[in-house]
């Protein structure tokens, strides 16, 4: 492992959470041989594809649901891994043939791509429908148009990020803390008498049976609502003690128990430098400062983004409104200063991509190739015919990038000049994102999009309908290449780490992508049919997704575009708390020694407390975590073994129940069976 990647890291692990016997296993196996694996003959398989792809299908129902819930989305390296390597041993056993770790990251990979189309449904498309920016139709009536943004989506991030692997996968062999234990788990499956391959059968069965456990409780938490759903454990002690301040802490406030096991999932995989800054972001925002400033008057509660009626003049603004802001700043600032702490390698990784463009482009017109003029000698050990050659990549780009123009062009009114400016800024914004995801695991689209979004906020002498639009769609194209581009360069990485062909991987990627185009559309339109006050931003409709997401696009995209402001306030907090998250960086960097850096503050996870105000996930989120470290200390084996398995199947058990509710809901079975702990008339539930 690098040594400059624990210089850099804002979101560095814990010591104890990186000493599991799996995690272990990197440094003991990471630049081993593989000679103890049998030999593959083939690697891209149709079972592998087929089979990865599916269990992708059961990540893109997890996404869908966590992402209008929370904000959050998870990838489907470890399902893919484990639950692929159980089914294709049984297929092989039915096929014959040979299977080994080199196949079983071809299926992980599909399931990676299958799993993770999810950001545009979650953020940008509701945001425009919400705002009426669709010509007043309904997603079912724009079917089309969703289906060829999604190709976009697919496959414009994807190639473009292809070079990029020499940069962050080769030259600065960055962590990436997920893809590293894909790889590690494969491997360790697939090694002669190893523990992990006799304990495959039990990683199969944990999981499954988190699966179950998780999918069986969400789903009759839409009949029992108040005791399998939430708890509102602080309205009745309030209630007890006659005491209106803790009532409203749970009923005002959200400080609710919540058997989410999909962010209990989530805590079990994250550090706790992340968990412990994201809860105290949302104890800051909605716990001390948002109550005590609705208090004195000067907000008018928690949630919404324009004010109620119910609300007198005075307020400026709500609790949510007015934090989004400090908390996009230290996001975006922190990533960005990330970036600028390893100014010299990507300033040596944009050298070698300009030279790299200047001999296509003079191979292309049959001249001779420019010498390279710095002296670098590669560490990349990928024989040639496995790697992925330029023409299919750069072809791939140009008709994707071609494809993307006239989509956006004729299906969503962007000029042609904005999707032109908006592919060449994400390509750099990716570089954020592949920096961000290497080091820490977690891929900041959220930040990527809010920069993309206050660069075209404004398009000369266009209708202002056409302007909103315009700044939704280029954040998402930006934020969607993003996301895809961190999957291809992930998937890269697995099989630098397994030895795995690169150019299987981009045709692992492409088939996956293929079935998440066709599964996304059918979800959303499910999740937009059974609950429709996803679609709209009126305070005064109930819903069961509180979409933080679809709240923050929307409401930078209306203040951005001349449709709001910022309260004064709340500005200099913006600028004072972006510019700690810069020095933050900088210190941790410079000054903290490394000892100390796994525990430093992380201020882009203390951002994302202010921009998610829905409370009870940094609760699950630490419910998980603090489970996990009791685990680690009483199970400390069994723990490195099946943590993964755990935390994928309660992930992925909850999506599927958020399917079912959904699928419930539109067939008109009721739900509230019992109002049994959801307050009074059941209001709370």
């Amino acid at each position: 492992m690098a040594t400059q990647v624990n210089e850099k890291s804002e979101y560095d692990d814990f010591p104890n959470e990186k000493s599991t016997p799996l995690e272990n296993k990197v440094e003991l196996h990471e630049h081993e041989e593989q000679d103890e694996f049998i030999d593959e003959p083939r690697q891209f398989t149709v079972r592998a594809v087929l089979v990865g792809s599916v269990l992708g299908l059961v990540v893109a129902a997890s996404n869908m649901y966590t992402g209008l819930k929370a904000g959050w989305t998870f990838g489907a390296a470890l399902w893919g891994s484990i639950f692929g390597f159980l089914l294709l041993k049984l297929l092989t056993r039915i096929t014959g043939g040979i299977f080994g770790p080199k196949e079983n990251t071809v299926c992980q990979t599909a399931a990676t791509a299958a799993g993770g189309l999810s950001a545009g449904f979650i953020t940008a498309i509701p945001a425009m429908y919400r705002m009426d920016l669709m010509g007043g139709r309904k997603p079912n009536e724009d079917v089309l148009a969703l289906f060829l943004w999604s190709i976009c989506s697919a496959f414009f991030g994807m190639f473009f990020a292809v070079p990029l692997r020499q940069h962050f996968v080769i030259n600065q062999d960055l962590v990436f803390p997920t893809p590293r234990a894909a790889a590690e788990t494969i491997k360790s499956l697939h090694r002669a008498g190893s523990a992990a391959a006799k304990d495959a059968k039990e990683s199969g069965i944990v999981m499954g049976a988190s699966f179950v456990i998780s999918m069986v409780w969400g789903t009759l938490a839409h009949f029992v609502p108040g005791i399998l759903g939430d708890l509102h454990i602080l309205y009745y002690m309030g209630k007890a003690a006659a005491n209106e301040a803790v009532m409203n802490a749970d009923a005002k406030w959200g400080w609710y128990f919540s058997w989410d096991f999909a962010f209990f999932g989530a805590g079990l995989m994250t550090p706790g430098s992340t968990v412990f800054s994201f809860m105290a972001g949302s104890i800051t925002a909605f716990g001390i400062a948002g109550p005590l400033m609705t208090d004195a008057g000067y907000l008018w509660g928690k949630p919404g983004f324009e004010r109620p009626k119910t609300v007198l003049p005075g307020p400026v603004a709500s609790a949510t409104s007015w934090f989004i802001w400090p908390g996009i700043a230290m996001m975006v600032f922190a990533s960005f200063s990330e970036l600028g702490a390893n100014w010299r390698s990507l300033w040596f990784s944009l050298k070698v991509v300009i030279h790299e463009g200047r001999n296509l482009i003079r191979k292309l017109t049959k001249k001779e190739a420019l010498t390279a003029t710095v002296v670098h000698v590669s560490k990349d050990t990928t024989p040639e015919h496995e790697q992925i050659p330029t023409s299919w990549w750069v072809g791939g780009l140009v008709i994707s990038t071609l494809f993307t123009i006239l989509v956006m062009y004729f299906n969503f009114q962007v000029p042609v000049y904005a999707t032109i400016g908006v592919v060449l800024l994400s390509f750099l914004l990716a570089f954020v994102g592949l920096q961000s995801t290497g080091e820490t695991d977690i891929n900041p689209t959220g930040a990527v999009g809010k920069v993309t979004q206050l660069v075209f906020s404004r398009i000369p002498g266009a209708e202002p309908h056409i302007v909103q639009k315009t700044n939704l769609m280029c954040a998402n194209i930006a934020a969607a290449a993003c996301s895809q581009a961190v999957d291809m360069v992930s998937d890269l990485k697995t099989a630098q780490l397994t030895k795995a062909s690169p150019r299987a991987m981009l045709g692992a990627q492409i088939i996956g992508s293929v079935f998440a185009i066709g599964i996304a559309i059918p979800l959303f339109l499910l999740y937009a049919t059974a609950y429709p006050c996803i679609l709209k931003s009126d305070n005064a409709t109930p819903c069961q997704f509180p979409t933080p997401a679809v709240n923050a696009w929307e409401s930078t995209c209306r203040l951005l575009t001349g449709g709001g402001t910022i309260p004064k306030e709340s500005m200099i907090a913006t600028i004072v708390l972006g510019l700690l998250a810069v020095l933050n960086v900088y210190v941790r960097v410079k000054f903290v020694p490394d000892a100390w850096k796994p525990y430093w503050p992380n201020l882009n996870a203390f951002g994302l407390g202010f921009v998610n105000a829905g409370v009870n996930t940094p609760c699950c989120m630490l419910i998980g975590w603090v489970a996990g470290q009791l685990w680690l200390k009483f199970g400390k084996a069994s723990h490195g073994r099946l943590m993964y398995s755990v935390s994928a199947g309660l992930i992925s058990g909850i999506g599927i129940a958020g399917v079912i509710k959904a699928a419930l809901t539109i067939g008109g079975v009721p739900g509230k069976n019992s109002i049994i702990g959801c307050g009074p008339g059941g209001d709370l539930c």
